[in-house]
Order: structure tokens, then C-alpha cells, then sequence
């Protein structure tokens, strides 16, 4: 149904809530109290109206009144951020993005986050036009110095962490190309913090190579991995824009801004 068709009480309803919304971006766009006058211009309502819409906003505590006559976001709006970032699950923000990366690479996308010396495959997107069997299902797990999200997380480590996790696990290999003593490793992760992404050079399976890049949240902390597998073969390096490019995206909906790189 088109605006113009809608009953009067709708009309005025969505106009309600467009001027609501003018007003809070405006808050949302400067730091310090914002005057009436200047979020009259802004927004280009009336004094009258956009007074009467603020007071009711303070009232909800959306909008607090920082002294007479200047205005700024309120606590309500931090409350009710605060109970969205609770609910929001890395795997619902990762999906609709690992399916479009899928779509355009048509190799294996998967999701993986840490747990004490491994990765967990928390969720995956693939099709059997990839032309690669899926060799651990959701929920199974691999080392991390084997991986390159599990080398992801052992990058973000301090050196005296990842000397004890070679300690503890005794960087035990799975084949020829298996990275099994900790200065090679170490030289690995150098490489890794370098470029911001990881690789995976059969190191796990024979005839599968794997990129890496890490998702953060809104504290910057990173708290999933998300990895391109394919035939070792076909993996394409233009793919690491794209796959960098996706995490940043799932990141931001995470809350996550990225700082620029000195």
C-alpha cells in the first residue's frame, strides 16, 4: 500500500516516528548538548513541534535534558543497546554475510570460534559444487596451530601464551606440511599480525587450503574466525579482499569500528 493510500491515522503515525527518529540522529551525530534552536534547523521542524516531541522523549528517558533548553541521548537508549548486544549471536550476524561470500567464491565458508587449545565449527556454508568434501562437521574441532583461524587466535596471544600452548600440546602435526616446532610458528604468527589474515597450507588436510580473518566485537576482542577452504588447487588470492571485506562487515554489525592502521 502506498503512503498517499494509507488512512489518516497511519499518515500521522509514520510522521510521528520519522520525526522521532530526526531527532535522535541528530543527538546521535554530536557529542556535547544540542540546543533547540540548532536541532530545529537540523532537522527542519518547528521549535514548537520539536520541543513537544523532545519533552515527551525526556519523559522516556530516550532523551535527557542536559540544561535548559539543550538536549542529548539518554540512558534509556543505552539500556535498551545493551539488551540488543546481549541477544545478538555471532553466528545470526555471521550468515546472511558467509552466504553472500559463499555465493561468490563457491568454496567452503565456515565460522569457528575458540575453546581452550582448539577451534569448534559453529557453522558452515557450502555446496557440493565446491568440489570438496566437508571433512569435520559442525561442532568438531581442530588444534590451533593447525588452522588458520586457529592461528588467528594464537596471533592475538602474548608470546609467553603461545610458548606454553606449544608446551602443552607439543604442536603435534598431522601430515608432511604440519607446522610442529614453536620458532616456525612463532614466524608464522609474525606473518599473520603483518597481514591480518591467516593461511592454512594443507598444514591440516592434504589437498585443502584455507584463508582466515577474525571478527571482533564491540570491545575489539576477537571472538570468531571466519575461513575460506577449498582444493588446495583452487584457493585464489583475490579472494582475501573478499573475505577481509566480510569480516569487517560482521564485525560492524557486532558493534565493532575498526581503528586505522598506523
Amino acid at each position: 500500500m502506498k503512503a498517499d493510500a494509507l488512512p489518516e491515522t497511519d499518515k500521522t503515525a509514520i510522521q510521528v516516528i520519522e520525526r522521532i527518529s530526526s531527532l535522535l540522529d541528530a543527538l546521535a551525530r554530536h557529542p556535547d548538548p544540542v540546543s533547540l534552536k540548532q536541532l530545529s534547523s537540523l532537522t527542519g521542524l518547528h521549535p514548537s513541534t520539536a520541543h513537544r516531541i523532545l519533552n515527551d522523549l525526556v519523559m522516556k528517558r530516550f532523551v535527557d535534558r542536559a540544561e535548559p533548553g539543550a538536549y542529548r541521548l539518554g540512558m534509556r537508549l543505552l539500556e535498551l543497546g545493551n539488551i540488543v548486544k546481549s541477544r545478538l549471536d555471532v553466528r545470526e550476524a555471521a550468515i546472511d554475510f558467509m552466504r553472500a561470500l559463499h555465493r561468490k567464491t563457491n568454496q567452503t565458508v565456515n565460522l569457528s570460534v575458540r575453546q581452550g587449545d582448539e577451534i569448534v565449527y559453529i557453522d558452515r556454508s557450502f555446496s557440493e559444487r565446491s568440489g570438496m568434501q566437508v571433512v569435520r562437521a559442525i561442532g568438531g574441532r581442530a588444534p590451533l596451530h593447525l588452522t588458520s583461524t586457529g592461528k588467528l587466535f594464537l596471533s592475538v596471544d602474548d608470546p609467553r601464551q603461545v610458548r606454553a600452548y606449544a608446551t602443552r600440546t607439543g604442536l603435534a602435526g598431522h601430515n608432511k606440511n604440519s607446522i610442529t616446532d614453536l620458532a616456525r610458528l612463532e614466524r608464522e604468527l609474525s606473518l599473520v599480525r603483518a597481514r591480518g589474515y591467516a593461511r592454512d597450507n594443507e598444514e591440516l588436510e592434504l589437498g585443502v587450503r584455507c584463508i582466515a580473518a577474525g571478527i571482533r566485537d564491540d570491545s575489539g576482542r576477537m571472538i570468531a574466525g571466519l575461513s575460506i577452504s577449498a582444493p588446495a588447487d583452487r584457493l585464489q588470492d583475490e579472494w582475501v579482499d573478499d573475505l577481509l571485506k566480510t569480516v569487517q562487515e560482521i564485525s560492524s554489525v557486532l558493534g565493532h569500528t575498526p581503528q586505522p592502521r598506523t
